[in-house]
């Protein structure tokens, strides 16, 4: 039996059953729903031909050029499931990217082979319209704000161990969110997948407790956070922890000295022209002679500069401020938490 389900009904199901994603390889790559498993009608190759011939020739043409593909494949796919669904019960959901002849196809095919299948209604696409227009609601955000070096993300971390919810948006992107953010970091996901990701993430929280995240730019690294989620979350009330100079040069210099030179200088490049020209070789000569404290304190010049304007930029929220005298994240969470029980008392009153 085929069910038509909805991209929201997808969340309920797919915690249960495999999601067979049929899209070509290359459509998978570029983004999928997260645990899809790719089982595509047609190769990438295939997917081209037929949608040449559907433009010179037409439907009738391209359906046919499209069964000659398929019919070889036939029992192959029904292989495949049973070795995805081994051990599980015989119910899948299925969807291609618009909901039509692809996964109707293979929705065909795995009801006629047993299967209970959930067909996703739209498709792909329509879960990515879903995702969007969903994404940052539901659940009180607070967001933790603090200049470059400041340790939010190890304060997020203990944050977590502590039992908050966290969403952590850098580790999400594979990126520190500076120019120096790639380093020692696995390769971004497209941004497709980037917010694919996050919303995964999202829904599967609690949502009538706080959600944790990161004060970030629209940016991190090459991916950007969903406008819909990125508006709400500049919104929120934000904790700015101020964290001394000195201890967060000494944080950056445990991040950051164990690289390759060459790889910090062309780093670096990067923003040679706002942080100016004498700055730049400056930094350079520190780093080559392994001076770290002097370069790390001409790039944070830069960067504390752009988060104060910033904090102008989005100055409607309110902001609760708290000044440490420790990089210790463990000492700076227990710090921020008492902060928040009283951001979420206020928005429950």
């Amino acid at each position: 039996m085929i069910y038509p389900v909805s991209s929201q009904q997808l969340f309920e199901l797919k915690s249960s059953f495999p999601v067979i994603d049929v899209r070509s390889p290359g459509e998978y790559a570029m983004g999928h729903i997260p645990g899809a498993v790719n089982l595509p009608l047609f190769n990438d190759q295939e997917r081209a031909e037929v949608g040449t011939r559907y433009k010179r020739a037409g439907r009738d043409a391209a359906f046919l050029i499209g069964l000659d593909f398929v019919g070889v494949k036939m029992s192959g796919f029904v292989k495949k499931l049973q070795s995805i669904c081994q051990g599980k019960p015989n119910e899948v959901v299925v969807h291609c990217w618009r909901g039509g002849m692809r996964s109707g196809s293979m929705a065909w095919l795995f009801s006629s082979a047993g299967y209970k299948v959930h067909l996703l209604e739209g498709g792909y696409k329509a879960y990515r319209a879903y995702i969007r227009a969903e994404s940052g609601i539901g659940a009180p955000m607070i967001v933790l704000g603090g200049m470059t070096g400041s340790g939010k993300t190890g304060i997020l971390h203990e944050l977590r161990k502590m039992g908050e919810q966290v969403i952590d948006l850098e580790g999400l992107a594979h990126n520190k969110g500076s120019v120096f953010g790639y380093l020692g970091q696995l390769e971004q996901p497209t941004n497709e997948q980037f917010e694919n990701n996050l919303y995964d993430e999202w829904v599967k929280l609690d949502h009538s407790k706080p959600v944790w995240l990161e004060d970030e730019s629209r940016s991190v690294g090459a991916v950007g956070i969903p406008g819909p989620f990125f508006d709400r979350m500049k919104q929120q009330s934000m904790i700015l922890i101020q964290v001394p100079h000195e201890i967060r040069v000494e944080r950056l210099i445990v991040e950051y000295a164990g690289f390759d030179k060459k790889m910090l200088i062309d780093a670096l490049t990067k923003i040679a022209q706002p942080i100016g020209g004498l700055a730049y070789k400056e930094a350079v000569v520190a780093i080559e002679e392994d001076r770290f404290a002097p370069a790390i304190s001409l790039v944070l010049g830069y960067y504390d500069k752009t988060y104060l304007k910033a904090l102008k930029k989005f100055s409607n929220r309110s902001v609760f401020e708290i000044e440490t005298n420790t990089g210790d994240v463990c000492q700076n969470a227990k710090l921020v938490l008492p902060v928040a029980d009283k951001i979420i008392s206020q928005l429950t009153h």
